[in-house]
């Protein structure tokens, strides 16, 4: 599958950041945190916002690292 903008919702906004969560629907954790996987909404996500993703296999927070050039994300320890 891929990214599907209808999935992607703004839980909380204060003072420029953003908590997301996104529904991944088939896609697996490491399909989502990969590079580009969020590209489509580079216009609405800041470096610096944080993502709570659901999927079929389990959880995860990611931390959106660069928005210029595409949407890079990493996984919160």
């Amino acid at each position: 599958m891929a990214f599907t903008i209808r999935d992607l919702s703004v839980l909380a906004y204060a003072q420029g950041f953003t908590l997301w969560h996104y529904k991944a629907g088939a896609d697996r954790l490491g399909t989502v945190g990969a590079g580009g996987y969020f590209d489509a909404a580079s216009d609405m996500l800041a470096s610096g916002d944080m993502m709570m993703v659901s999927s079929p296999e389990g959880g995860r927070m990611l931390c959106v690292a660069a928005c210029q050039n595409g949407v890079l994300t990493a996984a919160l320890a």
